[in-house]
């Protein structure tokens, strides 16, 4: 298996909300197909709710709102990310 950080991104908005986003291209391994590998998430940090999408083996494509999980339904970087950034506003009311 060999990675490479694609993109990483980390920063704080309106001084409440911690924001990471970390994606990695994975070759060769069974546990990624579709190649990519990433951690995607913002805390608030004055109540600790969170949205976390992620796809770890073995449970594959995921997120967390809170401490709730769901199923994901991947399809490319670029759906990731705005699903990431719509459930933000939807559950912060920040917008990326």
């Amino acid at each position: 298996m060999s990675s490479e950080l694609k993109y990483w991104h980390k920063s704080m908005l309106q001084n409440r909300y911690i924001l990471e986003l970390k994606i990695w291209t994975i070759e060769n391994d069974k546990n990624y197909p579709e190649s990519y590998k990433y951690r995607l998430v913002c805390v608030d940090k004055k109540t600790g709710n969170k949205i976390l999408f992620d796809n770890h083996s073995p449970k594959g494509h995921h997120f967390h709102i809170n401490n709730k999980e769901y199923q994901y339904e991947f399809t490319d970087e670029d759906n990731l990310i705005r699903d990431f950034e719509k459930l933000i506003f939807e559950h912060f009311g920040v917008k990326l």
